[in-house]
């Protein structure tokens, strides 16, 4: 099973354009997007919980991929995040918690020509609250199930109460530090179009991992989160967008890789990314 971001899921953070186009969107690729490996079955693997969750403690390279698809737009607009950070896996009091923490995004839009961007500091504000998971052995395999902890971004308030819709709320915070309400994201449309939009989000997700003979840790993310659109730097941009995930598990996968704790930064990530995660997913073109 798994555990997003993420996210970010994880996964991690969804978002939406108004074009005034009527181009059928790309189509979505083949599900599973991955295949991963699990090792050979003849490795050593935890007989008891005991053994499993202290075989599950580490540092681990977190990927994981959010398909999203708005139908609120003249055509559909569908989005892959893709979300990069570290989760912590250890003990207290008996009990195996989860910390995640985000550096860095990308988005993939189904519009050959349009493109979006997220600074890494709104990524690394993204804050999942440390969750006590779930250990459990079904059919031979442990499975780790991350229930929802909903966490709020470019927003104060209580994540457990719905996401405020007011424009001016007092609340609101600047995360990202650019001046401008909620989380800043970069619009670009070929050549001829470029602006931005300021959102808040309220995260909410529960991952569901299952512990691999190879150490790896693979799943999927359930994603629930609400977003809302404070305001945007041209009128254009400033609409409502209704983003929900894709219900296909396969396109909405994790994937956890045990890596010495000295890589802790996005940079360090950078230079083992290409060894240890697949290549980010990609659109279907003619």
């Amino acid at each position: 099973m798994i555990q997003k971001s993420r996210w970010l899921y994880p996964g991690l953070i969804a978002f939406s354009i108004i074009l005034n186009s009527c181009s059928k969107p790309l189509e979505w690729p083949e599900s599973p997007l991955y295949v991963f490996d699990t090792g050979k079955l003849n490795t050593i693997y935890p007989a008891d919980k005991e053994s499993a969750m202290s075989h599950i403690v580490g540092h681990y390279a977190h990927f994981d991929v959010v398909a999203y698809e708005d139908t609120t737009t003249r055509t559909t607009m569908r989005t892959f995040i893709i979300s990069y950070g570290f989760t912590n896996f250890y003990l207290e009091d008996g009990k195996l918690m989860q910390s995640d923490r985000f550096v860095h995004a990308e988005q993939k839009l189904s519009r050959k020509n349009a493109r979006s961007a997220l600074r890494d500091e709104a990524v690394q504000a993204i804050k999942p609250r440390v969750q006590e998971v779930d250990l459990s052995l079904k059919d031979g395999v442990w499975n780790i199930y991350r229930p929802e902890s909903p966490s709020l971004l470019g927003i104060e308030g209580d994540p457990q109460k719905s996401l405020s819709t007011d424009p001016n709320d007092p609340n609101l915070t600047d995360p990202d530090k650019d001046g401008h309400p909620g989380v800043t994201v970069q619009i670009s449309v070929g050549k001829f179009f470029s602006g931005e939009i300021y959102i808040t989000r309220r995260e909410v997700f529960r991952n569901y991992l299952s512990l691999n003979y190879n150490g790896t840790l693979t799943g999927y993310v359930v994603d629930h989160s609400e977003q809302f659109v404070v305001g945007a730097s041209k009128k254009i941009l400033n609409q409502k967008s209704n983003n929900s995930q894709h219900p296909d598990k396969g396109l909405n996968p994790v994937l956890l890789v045990k890596v010495d704790p000295d890589i802790d930064t996005y940079e360090e990530l950078l230079q083992v990314r290409d060894k240890i995660f697949p290549k980010e997913p990609e659109f279907k073109t003619k």
